[in-house]
């Protein structure tokens, strides 16, 4: 029996110009201090992560809430990797993508983005495509429990680099799905090496009590001990 583990996570770097992660490391492995202890300051809405509803409204659930069975489970990758920069994702093209979905929980929309611009950069960020709201609205109507994005998803997120933060609406990915009970999983990185349509992801976030998101360590299972659905056999 085969089985690939496919690593979809961004690593938590202090240099990169959009999160810096502070870090404090002690410890010399000497009597006094044996032991090496890194402690690290971020957003829980930096690098790979999930978003929890609380992100989005007041009173729902946090990240700690958030059910494992919504972010681990069979998904469908929907392939979008001839993406142009600045191409907004229209629903006409989102329901192209998601032709041949079958109700699996989890929507991976797969446009391999890092592999035209790199992730630690701005124009990772400035170039990217997006979704439009009719895009949002195309996603939401398969119900899935979570989508997965390995692009900046929503044209907001550009403008949060000069400090411009647009009205609720214009968030769409998050008005639309997070709105209507949808996770978010959000910065995938290297989703071109996953090979069909279907795949198990797991995008466990830690469990912050009381926390709207959280870091996650996202990973695609493959091989032939799943079936084409994504089910384990």
């Amino acid at each position: 029996m085969s089985l690939s583990v496919i690593d979809l996570s961004m690593p938590i770097t202090e240099t990169h110009f959009r999160w810096p992660a502070e870090r404090q490391v002690s410890g010399d492995y000497s009597d006094a201090a044996p032991f090496q202890v890194t402690r690290l300051s971020l957003s829980c809405h930096s690098f790979t992560h999930v978003d929890a509803r609380r992100h989005m409204l007041p009173g729902s659930p946090t990240i700690d809430q958030t059910a494992p069975g919504d972010v681990a489970g069979p998904a469908f990758v929907a392939h979008l990797r001839d993406v142009a920069p600045n191409e907004a994702l229209d629903a006409e093209r989102i329901d192209a993508a998601l032709e041949a979905y079958s109700n699996e929980p989890i929507i991976l929309l797969s446009t391999a983005w890092d592999t035209q611009r790199d992730w630690t950069t701005a124009e990772y960020w400035r170039d990217a495509p997006y979704i439009t709201r009719d895009g949002a609205e195309a996603l939401v109507r398969r119900a899935p429990k979570a989508v997965a994005f390995d692009f900046p998803q929503d044209y907001t997120i550009r403008l949060s680099l000069d400090g411009i933060v647009p009205p609720i609406f214009e968030h769409v990915t998050h008005d639309v799905l997070l709105r209507r009970g949808v996770t978010l999983i959000e910065y995938l990185i290297g989703t071109a090496a996953l090979k069909g349509t279907r795949t198990f992801l797991c995008a466990l976030p830690l469990k912050i009590e009381g926390a709207d998101g959280a870091p996650a360590r996202v990973v695609a299972f493959e091989g032939d001990a799943f079936s084409q659905s994504g089910e384990f056999l």
